[in-house]
């Protein structure tokens, strides 16, 4: 398979933080699959570091209020582009994120609270039929013997 996958979970430095996350979850699927790194908010032409952002409202805002929307749409849109162009099975993204996060994000209090949806990419790429996996959820994709 070809996953596409959030970049910061092998190991490339592009958080909010500008930190990484690696996942070793994530890294043991290039041991049976082609793995993809992308980072929506880097494409969507943000920088790294930059403030931290949650959805609020159906929009995306960052902590000092800031509305980021158009550049999470943006990466959203080129998420969806390479992962067309590559042909890509699924995703395998970041937990949580307004870009990423699938099932649960972060509710827009900036309090660590957290609510039911999905991030702007996610959300854009479920919606055309590209499978999502939360980054918590990748051994589902193991290669089993």
């Amino acid at each position: 398979m070809r996953i596409l996958v959030s970049a910061c979970l092998l190991g490339v430095a592009c958080r909010y933080d500008g930190n990484a996350v690696e996942s070793e979850a994530v890294l043991r699927l290039a041991k049976a699959h082609t793995l993809v790194p992308f980072c929506p908010e880097v494409y969507g032409g943000l920088p790294t570091p930059r403030e931290p952002a949650e959805l609020r409202n159906g929009r995306v805002v960052t902590c000092s209020g800031a509305d980021v929307t158009a550049a999470y749409q943006r990466g959203a849109r080129e998420a969806l582009r390479l992962a067309r162009l590559l042909d890509c099975d699924c995703a395998v993204l970041q937990d949580r994120s307004p870009s990423c996060g699938h099932g649960l994000v972060h509710d827009g209090s900036f309090s660590g609270a957290l609510t039911q949806g999905d991030g702007v990419a996610a959300r854009l790429l479920a919606e055309n039929g590209i499978r999502v996996v939360p980054a918590c959820r990748a051994a589902e994709l193991w290669e089993r013997p």
